[in-house]
């Protein structure tokens, strides 16, 4: 399992890493062109993501679990990263635009309780996107690489436990056609080629499952509907009171 901030660190900063980011951060950009004053939040590993995902934004940060640790971001400027503890996240209720997971549910102990702190903080009329591994996938058996470790989904598992944790899928897509080939010069150069290809003739083996979701209202926000807001040190990300959990 890629335990450790460093390993993800080490991966993008790696050709193939990098050819990876950019493959998905185009997705993320078309699924999200506009993100004009609204609030973003990274789960997991999510800060190669976060300047193609929050041009424009009102503000954005990163949130990385206690088990793998936290790096600082962005470089050289004031840190937006906060370390959360097992699945309890120090952000008010009802705050958050957009919500960015990547390696973060398929390393997640209880996805559950995960997905229900994301529920918790998102804005009723925001929206979470979920990255995750492709079961069908070859990234999926690559343990060199953060797709290779973890639980890899299918889409119609990804979409159930979406369902599950009162988020409605909007929009899917599949991504990361390129083999995970790190040292083929001939992958390197038609990544873009094969991206396009692998779209159109398999897309059952893409790499990874990227869904889009809103947030659904009318059901409480814990299933013993106690809640589980953690209300602590936020006023640097957010600045607002915490609102009580829905009952």
């Amino acid at each position: 399992m890629y335990n450790s901030v460093d390993d993800l660190e080490k991966f993008y900063s790696s050709e193939i890493g990098e050819i990876v980011r950019k493959l998905l951060a185009r997705q993320i950009t078309e699924l999200w062109p506009d993100t004009h004053g609204l609030r973003i939040m990274g789960g997991g590993y999510a800060i190669p993501y976060l300047d193609f995902a929050s041009k424009g934004a009102e503000r954005v940060f990163a949130s990385m679990t206690n088990h793998q640790g936290a790096a600082q971001w962005p470089v050289g400027k004031k840190n937006m990263v906060l370390m959360s503890r097992d699945h309890r996240l120090p952000i008010e209720n009802s705050s958050i635009d957009r919500i960015l997971l990547i390696h973060h549910l398929e390393f997640s102990n209880d996805m559950h309780k995960a997905m229900r702190e994301i529920w918790r903080v998102l804005k009723p009329n925001g929206r979470l996107m979920v990255i995750v591994p492709n079961r069908m996938g070859v990234w999926a058996r690559a343990d060199w690489s953060p797709l290779g470790h973890g639980r890899p989904f299918t889409h119609m598992q990804l979409s159930q436990c979406l369902r599950d944790s009162l988020f409605q899928p909007k929009a899917s897509r599949t991504a990361l056609f390129v083999p995970p080939l790190p040292d083929s010069p001939v992958i390197m150069k038609s990544a873009n080629i094969i991206e396009r290809m692998g779209q159109s003739i398999l897309p059952f083996v893409a790499g990874v499952h990227i869904i889009e979701a809103s947030k659904q209202v009318y059901a409480r926000a814990d299933d013993s509907g106690s809640g589980s807001a953690v209300l602590a040190k936020t006023k640097g990300f957010l600045g607002a009171k915490p609102i009580p959990t829905p009952q």
